[in-house]
């Protein structure tokens, strides 16, 4: 191996683009949450799929690690440097290349974020529908098998992608799938890339799904009294077969986080915030079968917001909701974590979780796009103080053996880096060695984003 080599390489051939300061090397060796600063040795700003495949076969000849970078949301540590190495940031990868309305697609480059696609998309009838909260760029929010508050309804990374181009270890440039719809020709080589937090390769290009912009979109806020018929009521309405498109989950300590940073006057204690798309009538009619059974639930203060700014206002104030948890115990270190369980056993495992946090003695907010399964908590030991956050991995490593006991998942959305690494043989047993043994078979080196998600990576 050797690191400066590539470096220095990479630096005759991209010239400026090809950042040593210590600034950018600082930047791009962050996490938002609790892991130590891993700065990488370069950082790369490619234009084109050929200068990516360039920067990883130079980079190949010399045994340097690859790390990709989107814009650096991911609560895993998934894009630090564990060894050095060169991050290839794709920030100037940016653009729509091309529109099929007809088709109801789209193809991108992995820089570009989500909320500058829907920009674009404003005058179509179209939008992109996957909304993990931070404005993300979709190549990380493919890598990452991403999903978010409108997952319930319209599906994660997972079912939007169509197909992608990747750069594999050595410098070769791939497609995967088609614009059909579907397609039976062979292994889903899509699929295996979404997910995969860069251990693959690195995506250069996206096909995606679009869906069209309802005709009606009302949104609500309503409070319960407690915790568990809040969750209750989000079990009835997936149940029930209301089709929504947004169904999330606070308690009491977020309704205070989201009061104090956001300035509104929620009651403390846990609430729904929700979401219909559709016809005038077909929103009208879920609307009212909601309301129902948060009546009979003992859900209250309901507030609607169907005006757009009204909307964006109560959508802007929980994806600020990491945020504004930090604001709870400003001296705090994040430990933040994600499980997801069947719909059927959200109750149970929402409120041994609740209990287990309140008997720990350390802050820690819960919310969630429950109407899926899927919840988080942001356990905020103080920084430097080694006895609580020990406390907080014991509560993290709780929940992910809960959620496996209950038939469920370690992490439903924010993947699993190199921070839950340690769950990966638990809930897969020996299929994560399949998963290594395929890493290997394209990335015999270990060169690409090293110490993230397989085993011995």
């Amino acid at each position: 191996m050797s690191i400066p080599a590539a470096v220095e390489e990479l630096a005759q051939r991209l010239g400026p683009r090809l950042s040593r300061a210590q600034s950018d090397r600082d930047l791009h060796g962050r996490s938002e949450t609790h892991f130590a600063p891993m700065p990488p040795d370069a950082v790369a700003y490619p234009e084109t799929t050929t200068e990516v495949a360039e920067i990883v076969a130079i980079c190949a000849r010399h045994g340097c690690p690859v790390i990709g970078w989107g814009t650096g949301t991911a609560l895993e540590g998934h894009a630090l440097a564990t060894r050095g190495g060169v991050t290839v940031d794709f920030s100037r990868m940016d653009k729509v290349l091309e529109l099929r309305a007809e088709d109801m697609l789209a193809v991108v480059q992995p820089g570009i974020t989500r909320e500058a696609l829907n920009t674009e998309l404003r005058a179509t009838g179209l939008f992109f529908p996957v909304d993990p909260g931070a404005n993300a760029s979709l190549g990380g929010m493919a890598a990452t098998r991403a999903s978010g508050t409108t997952a319930v309804r319209y599906g994660t990374m997972r079912q939007n992608v169509l197909a992608l181009e990747a750069v594999l270890a050595d410098g070769t440039v791939i497609r995967t799938g088609t614009r059909a719809p579907k397609s039976s020709a062979g292994y889903d080589l899509t699929a295996l890339f979404v997910g995969s937090e860069g251990t693959l390769g690195l995506i250069t290009e996206l096909t995606l799904r679009l869906h069209g912009q309802p005709e009606a979109v009302a949104a609500a806020v309503c409070a319960f009294p407690a915790m568990a018929p809040a969750v209750e009521a989000v079990i009835a309405t997936i149940q029930s077969g209301i089709p929504m498109a947004r169904i999330e989950f606070i308690d009491a300590a977020s309704a205070d986080a989201f009061n104090r940073a956001s300035g509104t006057a929620l009651p403390e204690c846990p609430h729904l915030l929700v979401e219909f798309h559709g016809s005038e009538s077909a929103v009208a009619e879920q609307s009212e079968r909601f309301g129902e059974i948060v009546a009979d639930l003992g859900g209250a203060d309901f507030r609607w917001a169907t005006k757009a700014e009204d909307r964006t206002a109560l959508w802007k104030m929980r994806h600020g909701a990491f945020y504004a948890h930090k604001a709870l115990r400003p001296k705090a270190a994040p430990l933040v974590t994600d499980v997801c369980v069947p719909i059927s056993r959200l109750a149970e495992a929402v409120e041994e979780t609740a209990a287990d946090i309140a008997a720990s003695g350390i802050p820690g907010p819960i919310l969630g796009h429950v109407g899926d399964g899927n919840f988080h908590a942001t356990l905020l030991p103080l920084r430097g103080d080694a006895a609580e956050f020990a406390i907080a991995k014991e509560l993290a490593a709780r929940m992910a053996d809960r959620a496996l006991r209950l038939g469920g998942t370690v992490t439903g959305e924010h993947g699993i880096g190199m921070g839950k690494l340690g769950y990966m043989a638990a809930e897969h047993g020996d299929a994560w060695a399949v998963m290594g043994r395929i890493k290997r078979a394209l990335d015999p080196d270990g060169l690409m984003n090293p110490g993230k998600l397989v085993p011995g990576n």
